[in-house]
């Protein structure tokens, strides 16, 4: 089949089991990336802010179909009905530990290990008969899967000697300032509340309270076709809106806060101001200028862009690269403009399928 994947995160391990599922074997399957551990980066954030439970909720897995999902799995294993009943009404969140073990069942039953190549790839170019991978070869249907190309610092605040960013390894001090508004904001909160600290949030607007990332209607076709419908400017707009961070609504962060706001522990700022720590809740570097490897491939084919993003077909592929006898596809967060989602693993499911379908349409010449 001539297939790449071109990352070896949670993205790019979605699409591998979408195309497992969907009939291609190990061998036909190259995956390019720096880690053999698919869950690597996302556990390293995971564990930095002590998250204990997965924000999705039924479709938060990395198996090619909805169902069965992680609710089956804990009902079959508590011989409960509670975690179905849950998926039923959108409540059920798998534990951290539930979704790390289903990753590595998967890693090992479906021969990840047989197609992952671990290198690091710095460029696509369109070459004839596909698409060549930085030295590794030329490859007709190619999916990238980056992730994020970084960790985001303020500039204002990257020479400030109290400052870490909340996903990487820290403990907290006695007085600390987190800066942000999402749900890593909200859990650094919670946690150096928990260890004694006086806390005071900087954000520059009012936390949005969602369920998920992402709107719930953005996940349906309906939503889609009315942000598909704008023009450029108003789809940019759009999605600016519709990424704002935000974390989840409910008493298990309202009550807390509400406790250490009486206390006066917590407080909201409008600046940082003189916390022994600065914990920077700021999530990750955006836009494909970022990460070298799409701003190369935006420059070397003059790509369609939109402010941060790379305009792409509904089904996330690149359109001037993609035509009847080749392929290449956005996964992850650089596929937003197709799916506001995609940084999920449901959005993750979404490309892998569509990529999936023009694989097996793709004419063999």
């Amino acid at each position: 089949m001539n297939v790449a994947v071109v990352g070896s995160g949670l993205a790019g391990f979605t699409a591998y089991q979408t195309l497992r599922r969907g009939g291609l074997s190990p061998e036909e399957i190259e995956v390019f990336g720096t880690d053999d551990d698919p869950a690597a980066a996302w556990r390293r954030c995971a564990e930095a802010i002590h998250q204990r439970e997965m924000r999705s909720e039924s479709d938060g897995h990395c198996l090619a179909t909805s169902w069965p999902g992680l609710a089956v799995r804990a009902a079959w294993r508590r011989r409960s009905a509670k975690p179905l009943i849950g998926s039923l009404f959108d409540r059920y969140h798998p534990s951290v530990e539930d979704f790390l073990a289903h990753v590595e069942e998967l890693r090992e039953r479906s021969g990840w290990q047989r197609s992952v190549r671990k290198a690091r790839v710095a460029r696509v170019r369109a070459v004839a008969g596909g698409f060549e991978l930085d030295g590794h070869g030329v490859f007709r249907h190619v999916l990238l899967a980056p992730g994020h190309p970084g960790l985001n610092i303020p500039q204002e605040l990257r020479d400030d000697p109290r400052v870490v960013h909340s996903y990487e390894p820290h403990a907290y001090e006695s007085s600390v300032t987190v800066v942000g508004a999402g749900l890593a904001a909200a859990t650094e909160w919670l946690n150096a509340l928990d260890a004694g600290a006086e806390v005071v949030s900087v954000r520059r607007r009012e936390p949005l309270r969602r369920p998920l990332n992402v709107p719930r209607e953005y996940f349906s076709e309906r939503g889609l076709a009315q942000l598909r419908r704008l023009g450029p400017e108003e789809r940019t707009a759009r999605l600016h809106v519709l990424l704002a961070p935000s974390y989840p609504p409910g008493p298990q962060f309202d009550e807390p806060l509400a406790r250490a706001t009486a206390e006066g522990r917590f407080r909201a700022e409008a600046a940082v101001n003189g916390s022994r720590q600065v914990i920077c809740a700021t999530g990750f570097l955006r836009g494909f200028r970022a990460d070298p490897l799409l701003a190369a491939l935006v420059d070397e084919h003059g790509l369609a862009t939109a402010a941060e993003w790379i305009v792409l077909d509904p089904d996330a592929m690149v359109p001037a690269l993609t035509d009847e006898t080749r392929t290449l596809a956005l996964a992850g967060v650089p596929a937003q403009w197709a799916f506001p989602a995609a940084d999920t693993l449901v959005g993750a499911k979404y490309a892998a399928h569509a990529f999936l379908r023009k694989v097996k349409a793709c004419r063999t010449p």
